[in-house]
């Protein structure tokens, strides 16, 4: 951080430090945030939340350091028109424009560069935490390494991430994709293993890889290249759809296509992946009437939102005779080499589609990250589907969730927790590293000021 900025930053921390300070012992904490990605339905508690918003924006970018200083709650979208006219990029953007860098590093963040980067956190060189007990805590693989490695996963139950010291990497104009289909899921993993690595196919460079599950007879692997020019340029952010162009751009078109960077990272935001289509924007009709402004996956979030507190669309589908529903919105990790083994179960008990994939291995062999522990000698494939199954009659809601939770641990996946979970509490810590989480509560938050993450996660507090 440079002289200049360090007294404005920490003004801004002894003011953050003063409001917690004053919370009523007792009181819960949440941040007063603009933005959420999480789908945990919690209890409004109506005490006052920390005000957050002074923590967004850039400090510092050191471009011989490849590193860049940036403030907790700042967006990606923030983040990247910020550094791009630098010519550089996070090492790994998550795929929706408000996910925060402080939630993504709390929490877990994913992308299609995740086969090279990892996951956000790993490129992590140090962050300022406001910590349970009211400090603010350096922490980095050399300094408090404990809470550095202990504090991806936590979700907010150690303290928040107020300033993060990040790498970068340089970007080029464009990128050019190749939508290539395989031969179903297990024809996608034998892909993503040699993309991995190789960083190649059909001779041509890979700079990004992910995957979409149409139906088993029906996937395709997106390759993606830096590219210093374009022949031609589409655009996703209005009429067109994204993951339509998936399918369409087969055939005469040979799978191509070209986007901008900034076109590139938010392909996915206009419509949520596809989860737009279940508020009824996909068709030509109504979208052509909707505001560009208002095509992205905040909007669709706060529609969401609005449904889950009032459920008026869910009483309105019950009194017409339509089946009970239970969410499935989940993103889960399986070893490359079983998800053909998870999409099988998947596919026969789940009726979702589509399905995204997103292959991710751990950068670094030296390090270890206690509360979501990866094997860095395996690649895993992320499988995201977001949507609601019918109950038959006698099932509980959960029932597929659970039978999710249970598929994943046993093929040695992981599950991430921005959604609803069911565990059990002793399995869940056996799942998500309780023993060291005890001893990070103790240090850290020693009072429980701040939930524990069973509590924040499963029960939903």
């Amino acid at each position: 951080m440079t002289p200049d900025i360090a007294p404005s930053y920490a003004a801004r921390v002894a003011r953050l430090q003063a409001q917690y300070a004053a919370l009523p012992p007792g009181a819960p904490v949440r941040l007063g945030k603009r933005t959420s990605n999480l789908f945990r339905t919690r209890a409004d508690t109506g005490a006052p939340r920390l005000d957050v918003a002074a923590f967004t924006g850039v400090l510092d970018v050191d471009l011989a350091r490849g590193t860049a200083d940036v403030l907790g709650m700042t967006t990606y979208e923030e983040l990247v028109d910020a550094l791009l006219p630098h010519g550089v990029m996070p090492r790994v953007v998550p795929q929706l424009k408000t996910i925060t860098l402080g939630g993504a590093v709390t929490g877990l963040g994913i992308e299609s560069t995740s086969f090279r980067n990892g996951t956000p956190h790993e490129s992590v060189v140090e962050m300022d935490v406001l910590t349970g007990d009211g400090r603010l805590t350096t922490c980095s693989r050399e300094v408090e390494p404990a809470l550095f490695s202990g504090f991806p996963n936590s979700y907010g139950t150690l303290g928040y991430a107020l300033r993060l010291r990040i790498e970068v990497e340089p970007v080029r104009p464009y990128v050019h994709l190749r939508h290539v289909r395989v031969d179903g899921t297990a024809g996608a993993a034998a892909l993503f293993a040699e993309v991995a690595r190789t960083r190649e196919h059909d001779g041509e460079p890979v700079d990004f890889v992910d995957g979409t599950w149409f139906a088993e007879d029906e996937v395709y692997v997106t390759l993606g290249a830096w590219a210093d020019a374009a022949p031609a340029l589409s655009d996703y952010t209005g009429q067109r759809i994204y993951y339509r162009s998936i399918q369409e751009r087969q055939g005469d078109r040979g799978g191509q296509d070209w986007l901008t960077v900034r076109d590139y990272l938010w392909r996915w935001d206009t419509d949520w992946f596809w989860c737009s289509r279940a508020l009824g924007v996909q068709r030509p009709g109504v979208r052509r009437w909707v505001p560009r402004r208002y095509l992205r996956s905040d909007v669709w979030w706060r529609l969401v939102a609005f449904e889950k507190r009032h459920r008026w669309k869910t009483r309105w589908d019950l009194r017409r005779g339509g089946q009970p529903q239970e969410e499935v919105v989940q993103d889960v990790e399986v070893p490359v080499d079983r998800l053909a083994d998870f999409m099988a179960v998947f596919a026969r008990e789940v009726p979702i589609a589509p399905v995204w994939f997103c292959p991710l291995q751990q950068r670094s062999a030296d390090d270890h990250w206690d509360l979501y522990p990866l094997d860095p000698s395996v690649l895993y494939v992320n499988v995201g589907f977001w949507s609601s199954v019918g109950l038959e009659p006698g099932e509980a809601d959960g029932t597929h969730n659970r039978l999710l939770e249970d598929l994943v641990a046993d093929l040695g996946g992981h599950k991430s927790l921005y959604s609803t979970s069911y565990y059990e509490e002793a399995r869940f810590w056996e799942l998500y590293g309780g023993g060291t989480y005890e001893r990070l509560k103790k240090a850290y938050d020693p009072d429980g000021r701040l939930l524990d993450l069973y509590a924040k996660c499963v029960g939903r507090r």
